[in-house]
């Protein structure tokens, strides 16, 4: 319909995308002391996800959030009340402006929320055990123009996920960074 209004639309693919039932920017698996899942949360993981992206200028937000906007025929959460999604900026998403309005949060944690385990000792004790933060928001995708060949869109909701660098160091030279670190305390001081 969009495009026969003349407003540049297109479809877009994530992969690995999350469903944060509760907005809290992760997906919460709880487990017990041996390990078995307790099926405590909603949230969940989809193999893929599909919604539409188009072009819109955004005086009510700034334009500093025109450009491609998210928007899904087929949302699963209410919003405001009834079942609709966008339209949510794809710079607030990559940017993680999820105070803004149009779903930006749910938007952001479909590609991007983190996948957390929790032990749960009792009702009023758990323990993170495990978070995953590259899990979600996988080759996120659209058509190319003309052909049938896949273009990646994921860098236009989301950094480049950062490398772990692992190195080693001698305890001698651990030492010696703690003691200058009391140096410079002593000299604040």
């Amino acid at each position: 319909v969009l495009r026969c209004l003349g407003i540049p639309t297109r479809v877009i693919t994530n992969f690995n995308s999350a469903h944060d039932k509760n907005l809290n920017l992760s997906i919460d698996k709880y487990i017990d002391v041996s390990g078995n899942n307790l099926h405590l949360s909603e949230d969940s993981v989809w193999n893929f996800h599909v919604w539409n992206e188009s072009w819109f200028v955004r005086r009510d937000l700034g334009s500093f959030y025109d450009g491609w906007q998210v928007l899904d025929a087929t949302p699963q959460e209410r919003s405001k009340g009834i079942y609709q999604c966008g339209p949510a900026s794809t710079r607030a998403i990559k940017e993680g402006d999820v105070d803004l309005d149009y779903d930006s949060p749910f938007v952001f944690a479909a590609v991007n929320a983190d996948c957390v385990t929790w032990i749960r000792y009792s009702k009023k004790r758990k323990e993170r055990i495990y978070s995953d933060t590259r899990k979600i928001g996988k080759f996120i995708s659209t058509k190319a123009v003309g052909t049938n060949s896949r273009v990646d869109v994921t860098d236009n909701y989301k950094y480049p996920e950062v490398k772990e660098i692992s190195f080693k160091i001698s305890y001698s030279q651990y030492k010696n960074s703690l003691m200058d670190d009391r140096k410079i305390l002593v000299t604040a001081v």
